[in-house]
């Protein structure tokens, strides 16, 4: 796995960056900015999500500027996200959370992520590592396709992977990972069709469940 990470990131300047990459880059990687577009790219693309951030962070960039904002005009600002009703509300209680808790500050440790509302082990791992710079792996459709497609790891779901990658993988690897396999799998490791032919890891891959390719 490691002379797979060598190659893609050596590949990965002449990929578009993902969606979460460049708000970390554009706020410094604010903590609050990063939970909060962690928490609206769920089943939401890229280019949506990113949109919908700026719009947002626009209006308030910290938890108690948001609890200031009504709730239909979170919604708006970051309409079309999918289920931006939903998402308002959870961002709403994120930041009451957080400044009940823990004095309006985003909390380092992932097990505290974890006790916020809608905040799952993917989003805490991309809080950790993105805003912290501390190891995590974060494991999202990305990395459990592309981790068992390359055959490095067998698993059944996002969780089993993620732990299965932090057994293997070493510590050093495991803050970048999320990003370059996300950005991998956006530009070149697709769920369908994958572009096998200019992958610059194909002669690693064992394809796991590569039915066709271009």
């Amino acid at each position: 796995m490691a002379v797979v990470i060598r190659r893609l990131r050596a590949a990965a300047p002449e990929w578009n960056a993902t969606a979460l990459a460049a708000v970390a880059e554009a706020t410094a990687r604010d903590p609050f900015r990063i939970l909060a577009g962690c928490l609206l790219s769920l089943r939401t693309r890229d280019e949506t999500t990113a949109a919908a951030s700026a719009r947002r962070f626009a209006l308030a960039d910290t938890p108690a500027a948001m609890l200031r904002l009504r709730r239909r005009t979170i919604e708006r600002a970051i309409f079309p996200v999918g289920f931006y009703r939903t998402k308002a509300r959870v961002l709403h209680r994120v930041s009451r959370e957080l400044v009940d808790r823990f004095g309006g500050e985003v909390p380092r440790d992932l097990d505290a992520l974890l006790t916020l509302p809608g905040v799952g082990r993917k989003t805490a791992n991309l809080v950790v590592t993105f805003a912290f710079a501390l190891p995590g792996i974060c494991v999202d459709t990305h990395v459990h396709r592309i981790s068992n497609r390359l055959g490095f790891v067998r698993t059944a779901t996002p969780e089993r992977t993620e732990l299965a990658l932090r057994a293997k993988l070493p510590r050093r690897h495991w803050i970048m990972l999320n990003d370059l396999l996300v950005a991998f799998g956006q530009n070149v490791c697709q769920p369908v069709s994958p572009r096998c032919s200019i992958c610059p890891v194909a002669t690693l891959c064992h394809r796991v469940g590569v039915v066709r390719s271009r």
